[in-house]
């Protein structure tokens, strides 16, 4: 049932999760927020979504698959001070807390990675209280937009849906969120997008310069030369192509996540 992450937690990846906050990345579940509730993050990364959410909330709950994945979020909390974050090393699709124990269950860029999406959200909806809110929202690959056409980038987004699916994740899970929720027995859903957008000369350096590296040093990178999907000139390549992007006067990226609340 278990996917492989695709990604890891190379420097080159915690890059870009560690610039993630509750504006740029959860906006669509603040509303939902109320200080006396109780939220459950699954698959807290680096734990800043975490700490921001922490904030808003009266406790938090972070949860990650191993001890070495959850020693970031702890590192951040403690950073921050936020006291009031616990820590369990969880699976989603077998959650080790008792049926309606948070008002507020929430994952963010998860289920895309997990080998059964809909029994993880069957999870977050049984330990959430009858009434409460069980939050996703993960990116969809398919859907990313760029200028200019930089054949290399092409080639990596055949790469990233190839590795990513041998892995057992779903890429494009963000127009797939919906049909999920409604799979896993939640009647009362709100679908939703958004995007982030990397415009400015000092976002194209970021994000191109990350994935520039990334291609080459994380577990990605291992994975895709492991398995024959692609060569190290491949991935030099790809790497160029992410450089040449972030110089372009005009490039342009926008990167679409779907997004659902529901009820439970």
């Amino acid at each position: 049932m278990n996917a492989v992450y695709t990604h890891g937690h190379h420097e080159t990846v915690l890059r870009s999760h560690r610039w993630r906050t509750a504006g740029n990345s959860a906006a669509y579940l603040l509303p939902h927020l109320r200080p006396e509730a109780v939220l459950l993050d699954v698959g807290s990364g680096p734990g800043t979504i975490t700490a921001d959410l922490a904030a808003r909330v009266a406790s938090v709950t972070a949860t990650e698959v191993s001890e070495e994945a959850l020693e970031l979020a702890r590192a951040e909390a403690a950073a921050r001070g936020a006291g009031n974050v616990g820590f369990a090393v969880a699976d989603v699709h077998a959650l080790p807390f008792p049926g309606g124990s948070y008002d507020i269950v929430h994952a963010h860029q998860v289920l895309q990675h997990v080998g059964d999406p809909v029994q993880a959200l069957r999870e977050m909806r049984r330990v959430a209280r009858p009434g409460g809110v069980v939050a996703a929202r993960d990116s969809d690959y398919a859907a990313f937009a760029w200028y200019p056409r930089v054949p290399a980038l092409d080639t990596w987004m055949e790469l990233y849906q190839k590795v990513a699916r041998g892995n057992g994740g779903e890429p494009d899970a963000g127009r797939r969120l919906l049909s999920w929720a409604r799979a896993a027995g939640f009647t009362d859903v709100t679908a939703t997008s958004s995007t982030w957008c990397f415009a400015t000369p000092e976002d194209r350096a970021w994000w191109g310069g990350m994935w520039a590296d990334r291609i080459l040093r994380s577990a990605m990178a291992e994975q895709a030369l492991a398995t024959g999907a692609a060569t190290a000139e491949d991935l030099r390549r790809v790497s160029d192509g992410w450089r040449t992007w972030a110089a372009s006067d005009d490039g342009w990226m926008s990167i679409l996540h779907g997004e659902i609340i529901c009820r439970a």
